[in-house]
């Protein structure tokens, strides 16, 4: 079957006709599915005549074994919709894909028993199989070929920057060839010379991935692909935020300017993102720059066109303005905005009185083991993992170490809290026990930050990795009561507040007074709120409210709450403007990145 996007000399074809890509991405599992219509109605009105998502594999398989593609999972519903808004879709399977996402969306089913992730592997390349047998189903009879919007779909993500079996590359895009896949395939890189060679496929269409220097990328690709087209997989209008970071914007007018310089150029681009979106419940990843964990925020906004809760801002409009005439028509002929989403007005509620944090976490049985055990071992993707032992305490005061710690341990000696450790904090590595000449019950609340997502530390694993020590004693005989958050059944004895309203529209959700905490309303984790910002509200969308009482559950792990506060608008927090390091600055490991 002939592809339905070809090229020749330099230039895209759609079924033989000049055609350019102009694609904004937006992801599916970070959207309440009752809003996919919405956002993509806004995608169209900013002038793109395609979309492109990832395929979050941990998301639709957290379970092995138990593949779901319904509801939020629904890949085939979300491509349907934009297909029947006129919009192409590009689909990016992965099935590795960053993306800021936990684990880069590998199950983390599958790192804990393989140590080579994207390669060879053996044990990695028999789940990819199965996995690509359930996933490919959902996508090849949505292939323009049959009918349907898909007219491009990407092989793996930007494997130049992480590893260089190239063996493994091809028996990928084989993979997607013999399952069916028969329009275009691409891959996508960082445009400097070693991503772009150890990413780059024979017989396949290379794309760079940048922010800025539009035609320095330009001039590496045709270097190597003379007369491919231009194609900027990701054009990297904003950028996301770590924890104890500013919130990364970047102005309007820098943006509109490279998108432009890719326009002029004859280029076909993917703004990324169009529309953010939010890392609800854990699914957030995390970054290690080489010397510290660096865990993403809940909001995944982006600094996007088309906001995290569908608010347009000034980008919108100048791009309108850009992408318009690339597409051969005027401002006033693009599709009508859709109206704004109702917002819900300031309020707030007093939180009632919950069971406190060990008696939260304890409950069910335990799991018993003479060494600690990490989330792996006990079968859980995130969350938290209480450890509980016995230690003989001498007279005098000792020093409490744990040894691989991933990533953070509130520790509590007889149920008084004694304070917390950190990973790859030496000043905060190591605690010292009061000499109570005794025997003492020692818990360690662990809690997972995010499951690293880029380089060459993707698939570590979490929990306690090494053993717990009392000065040069190792502590053995632990109790460990998994908490996977997410997944959680212990919601009715959190501390709450109720929020009555007339009927369900969006709202942002503020819980002042310091601490770290998660935050549920109705049931679902909307996702972490730190006292380190830069992130100071979470994203409650309109589908997660409900007309008369509503609840919101909190688990304070630093500091109690005394009140939720709801709002209408969104509050990131302190701001830095974006600036690319590539193509002339990589970090520690490998990944394009805004100075600090």
């Amino acid at each position: 079957m002939t592809p339905t996007l070809a090229w020749r000399d330099g230039e895209f074809l759609k079924h033989g006709v000049p055609h350019r890509i102009l694609s904004g991405s937006i992801h599916y599992f970070r959207i309440h599915p009752d809003l996919w219509e919405d956002r993509l109605r806004r995608v169209v009105a900013t002038g793109f005549n395609t979309v492109d998502t990832y395929v979050a594999w941990n998301f639709h398989e957290p379970d092995e074994g138990s593949p779901d593609f319904t509801g939020p999972r629904d890949l085939a519903r979300f491509v349907a919709i934009a297909g029947d808004l006129g919009l192409d879709v590009i689909v990016r399977p992965g099935p590795y894909i960053c993306a800021e996402w936990t684990n880069g969306g590998l199950p983390s089913w599958l790192t804990a028993r393989t140590r080579a992730p994207r390669s060879s592997d053996p044990v990695y390349q028999d789940a990819v199989s199965r996995w690509l047998d359930m996933l490919l189903p959902q996508i090849v009879p949505l292939q323009a070929g049959h009918g349907g919007p898909v007219v491009a779909v990407q092989v793996e993500n930007e494997y130049g920057s992480y590893g260089d079996d190239a063996a493994h590359l091809a028996w990928l895009r084989q993979g997607l060839l013999d399952r069916g896949v028969t329009e275009l395939l691409y891959t996508a890189d960082g445009p400097t010379e070693v991503m772009l060679d150890a990413g780059m496929l024979e017989g396949t269409l290379a794309a760079a991935t940048f922010g800025s220097r539009a035609s320095e990328a330009q001039t590496m690709l045709q270097s190597r692909r003379p007369g491919e087209p231009f194609l900027c997989a990701e054009f990297w209008n904003g950028w996301f935020d770590h924890w104890g970071e500013n919130h990364h914007v970047r102005s309007p007018e820098s943006a509109a300017a490279t998108l432009r310089e890719i326009v002029d150029l004859g280029g076909s681009v993917s703004v990324y993102m169009a529309h953010g979106g939010t890392n609800f419940g854990l699914w957030a990843g995390a970054n290690h720059d080489g010397r510290r964990i660096q865990p993403t925020v809940t909001s995944y906004d982006s600094d996007a066109p088309v906001g995290e809760d569908g608010r347009v801002s000034e980008k919108f409009r100048l791009y309108r303005e850009i992408l318009a005439p690339a597409t051969g028509r005027t401002v006033d002929e693009l599709p009508a905005l859709p109206p704004a989403p109702a917002r819900l007005g300031f309020s707030s509620a007093p939180i009632s009185p919950g069971i406190d944090l060990l008696s939260l976490v304890t409950r069910g049985a335990a799991t018993r083991a003479a060494q600690p055990l990490s989330f792996e071992e006990l079968g859980i993707e995130a969350g938290l993992v209480t450890y509980r032992s016995s230690v003989t305490l001498p007279g005098h005061d000792v020093h409490l170490t744990v040894r691989g710690l991933h990533d953070r341990a509130y520790v509590f000696l007889d149920g008084d809290a004694l304070g917390m450790l950190e990973r790859d904090d030496a000043k905060a590595s190591v605690l010292t026990l009061p000499g109570l000449d005794t025997v003492a019950e020692l818990t360690l609340v662990v809690e997972a930050l995010g499951r690293v997502n880029y380089g060459p530390l993707l698939g570590e694993h979490k929990g306690i990795l090494g053993g717990v020590q009392v000065d040069r004693r190792l502590v053995h005989g632990w109790d460990h009561h998994p908490a996977p958050l997410d997944r959680w059944d212990a919601l009715d004895g959190l501390p709450r507040a109720t929020f009555d309203i007339d009927a369900p529209a969006d709202g942002w959700l503020a819980v002042p007074g310091g601490g770290d905490r998660f935050v549920w309303l109705n049931g679902t984790l909307l996702g972490r709120l730190w006292a380190r910002g830069p992130q100071r509200r979470l994203y409650a969308p309109a589908p997660l409210w409900r007309p008369g009482a509503n609840h919101v559950a909190v688990l304070d792990l630093t500091a109690p709450a005394t009140h939720v506060e709801v709002h209408p608008d969104p509050d990131f927090g302190p701001t830095e403007e974006y600036v690319e390091t590539l193509p002339t600055g990589v970090d520690d490991v490998g990944e394009a990145a805004p100075t600090d």
